[in-house]
Formats: C-alpha cells, sequence, structure tokens
C-alpha cells in the first residue's frame, strides 16, 4: 500500500467553520481524497453511518452535539475507523481526553497544510495495513515456515533451537511478511504497519528488525533463507 493507493479514500470532514471546512476540502481534493462536510453533531453521525468514510476529521466545538459526544457514539459502535481530531483547543486536558476516548490523532488549529497532509495519509495508510493483517484466516492459529512455527494464540515462535516469546510488535510485522510471501515490502511499508510512520523515520529501525528477526530464524545470517534483502526495494519473506 502506497500513499497513491490512497486516492478516492473517502474523507468525512466535521466543522461549523465553513472556511476551514472548504479550506480542508479543497486540499484534499487536491491530493485526490472524496470528501464530505458536516457541519454539527447530528449531521455528522447521520454522513458517518450513510457515507461509510474511511476517515473522521473532526472538530470539537460544534453545535448540538459538540465533537466529544460525536466521538463517543462512533467509538461505541466502531473501534477502527480511524479519527483525527482537528481543534483550537490546544490544552492538554483536551488532548488526553481525546486520546482516552479513543482519537488517533490530535492537531491544534492553526497548523500547516503539509503536517496534516501527512497525518491524514499516515492515518489512512495505517488503517489500510491493519486490515490486511486483521485477516488472520488466512493464516490460522499457527503458521508453519521450514523447521520454524508461530503461534498466534500465545505470542510464541518454536525453532529446532528453542521456544521464546514475541512482542506485539514482532507478531504484527511478521504477520505481514506471511500474508504478503514473496512480495518486496518497502521499508516505508514496514515502518507504517509497525511502528505507524512513513517515510524520513530512521530507516535503521527497519532494518535492525530484520536483522533480529535473521538471529530468530536463520541458520546462516550473512545468507539468509526465508527474510532476504531485495536491492532498491526492501524486504522479501519466502516461506
Amino acid at each position: 500500500m502506497t500513499e497513491d493507493d490512497l486516492k478516492g479514500k473517502k474523507i468525512l470532514i466535521i466543522e461549523d467553520e465553513a472556511h476551514i471546512a472548504e479550506g480542508v476540502a479543497y486540499n484534499l481534493r487536491r491530493e485526490g481524497f472524496e470528501y464530505k462536510i458536516a457541519t454539527n453533531g447530528v449531521e455528522a453521525l447521520e454522513l458517518w453511518k450513510s457515507y461509510l468514510p474511511d476517515l473522521l476529521i473532526l472538530d470539537l466545538m460544534l453545535p448540538m452535539i459538540d465533537g466529544f459526544g460525536v466521538l463517543d457514539q462512533v467509538r461505541n459502535e466502531n473501534k477502527k475507523i480511524p479519527i483525527l481530531i482537528l481543534s483550537a483547543r490546544n490544552q492538554t486536558v483536551d488532548k488526553m481526553k481525546g486520546f482516552q476516548k479513543g482519537v488517533d490523532d490530535y492537531l491544534t488549529k492553526p497548523f500547516e497544510l503539509e503536517e496534516f497532509l501527512a497525518r491524514v495519509k499516515r492515518l489512512l495508510l495505517r488503517a489500510s495495513w491493519t486490515s490486511e493483517l486483521s485477516e488472520e484466516n488466512e493464516l490460522g492459529e499457527t503458521y508453519n515456515f521450514g523447521p520454524n512455527t508461530i503461534n498466534f494464540r500465545e505470542n510464541k515462535a518454536i525453532t529446532p533451537e528453542k521456544t521464546f516469546q514475541l512482542t506485539e510488535q514482532e507478531i504484527k510485522l511478521l504477520k505481514l511478511f506471511f500474508v504478503n510471501p514473496q512480495r518486496a515490502l518497502s521499508r516505508e511499508d514496514l515502518l507504517n504497519a509497525g511502528w505507524g510512520y512513513k517515510g524520513n523515520m530512521e530507516t535503521r529501525t527497519v532494518d535492525n528488525f530484520i536483522v533480529r528477526l535473521r538471529k530468530y530464524f536463520e541458520k546462516d545470517n550473512k545468507n539468509p533463507r526465508y527474510f532476504r534483502s531485495v536491492r532498491g526495494k526492501g524486504y522479501m519473506f519466502y516461506p
């Protein structure tokens, strides 16, 4: 999944200040997104159910039902849809309340356009990867490659040498490799899936992770059988 694949994604802008809503809409349209605008909390909840957006951009100070009320009702029914709060309320207490209620990101007004668009794309990319990774029916409770077994229920790896516990992040990235066998995954793909970042984060983070996987599962780290480097592209898993 790349940024080009995001074109056509549907975004619901929930904002009662017309000039802000139109400015946000204009720039999203330029990036290839579709959108609808809700100007109060009641309209927002109606559009959320009928329009089925891929992302919510949510102001807090709304008429009829405020942003936190909208957030509560959405999260009661849907835990996965990414939500970005865009608000003039910049107090830490408001940010903490938002995160406690399940918002994915919080950006205060005024904001830089490039940062706003980067956050929108990051949330959409992460949601897309999460959707792929949630298809565990393709993998089952365990996955075998070579003499190695991964137990997803217990987060364990079983190799000829030992059995050991895997972290949630290791499980997440292993699943990404397993559902994409013999497909080159870029460092950006892996950063976004595992850490929720894109682009400029230090790529050694991914490289160090691959080194760890090879220590776990490869007989010869310098000539890996399963987790191979693909020059100029990233890494590929060979089952």
